[in-house]
């Protein structure tokens, strides 16, 4: 039996039976501090980043073309891919304010997980194309010319590295975050074509251009990889980083009067909000709503855990079918 509530702080505890066994007690509790961690509202920062960024990608693209510069188009590839990832970013925090339904139970707070998921592979997806490009740059260089590019990347620069400041303070939320580190790296990938540019100007040395076009890769794939076992972790209903299970599940046992705790699941609804489902045994549940008001109130606080919900019993011969470790 679940009860769910999710714009509403309040508590609930009555005797019942629970599945056939005669637990009796059972509360179902919904912790304040449920919106502590919404989404924050960062729709003025995605729209600036998508209008810069685009306008860039058309100017990268132009400069690539005229100039023959490989790690120009590769960065330019990167920016697009970074566009697009912005806007799944910004469609999935409009998303997730969405109002719960019927069968949505939850809205689509969930979205958020699902955006930051989608931009890492993406990304990963983009990475295969410009190391593909590289490889055959390096059997057949291309003169480059060096003006444009140093000229044309060095506005990237200061486009991705004002865009990425208008996330820095979102780095609790995964999606937010995901935003950051593209636009951070794109600010360093574009250094690099500056530097680049510059050497291959003194040097005459081509292959600098596809080397700095694999390195672009590389740096893309450390910056995503973190970003991409995260989302697949959230995705896959993983307790978030940051919340201690096992530091939860001695807390919860420490409570007044619990004498175990079974059936624990933390997951994330979405980038910024965790929620927790547990069955408490507590022999003696004379007062069911101050213990699961106080409990619910300190999950929000000590944990970040705004949405809980407990079911308190008071034991019985036959032990809850849930009770064991692999049961789920």
């Amino acid at each position: 039996m679940t009860h769910r509530d999710m714009g509403h702080d309040h508590h609930h505890g009555h005797d019942h039976t629970h599945a056939g066994h005669d637990h009796g007690a059972h509360g179902h509790a919904h912790g304040p501090g449920g919106h502590d961690h919404a989404p924050k509202d960062f729709g003025r920062a995605f729209a600036i980043g998508v209008g810069l960024n685009f306008a860039f990608v058309l100017a990268e693209v132009a400069a690539g073309l005229w100039s023959g510069s490989l790690a120009l188009l590769a960065d330019a590839g990167h920016n697009l891919s970074d566009v697009l990832s912005l806007l799944l970013a910004w469609g999935a925090t409009v998303l997730a304010k969405s109002a719960p339904t019927a069968r949505r139970t939850y809205g689509l707070r969930k979205a958020t997980i699902l955006a930051s998921l989608a931009n890492a592979v993406l990304l990963l997806v983009a990475v295969g194309v410009i190391a593909s490009e590289a490889v055959r740059r390096f059997a057949e260089p291309a003169e480059i010319s060096a003006a444009p590019v140093m000229i044309v990347a060095a506005i990237g620069v200061v486009i991705n590295t004002a865009t990425a400041l208008m996330f820095m303070k979102g780095h609790e939320d995964l999606n937010v975050r995901g935003a950051f580190l593209h636009m951070a790296a794109d600010a360093g990938v574009s250094l690099a074509v500056v530097v680049g540019a510059g050497l291959i100007a003194v040097t005459g040395l081509l292959w600098i251009d596809p080397a700095l076009s694999l390195l672009i890769a590389v740096v893309i794939v450390l910056g995503t990889w973190g970003l991409l076992r995260d989302s697949v972790d959230l995705a896959l209903d993983a307790a978030p980083k940051g919340v201690d299970v096992d530091a939860v599940r001695l807390w919860l046992t420490a409570r007044p009067g619990v004498t175990e705790v079974h059936d624990l699941h933390i997951w994330a609804m979405s980038t910024t909000e965790t929620a927790l489902t547990a069955h408490v045994t507590r022999p003696v549940n004379d007062d069911g709503d101050d213990f699961l008001h106080a409990t619910c109130d300190a999950l929000a606080h000590r944990f970040g855990i705004g949405h809980a919900t407990l079911q308190v019993e008071i034991g019985c011969a036959e032990p809850c079918r849930l009770a064991p470790a692999h049961a789920v």
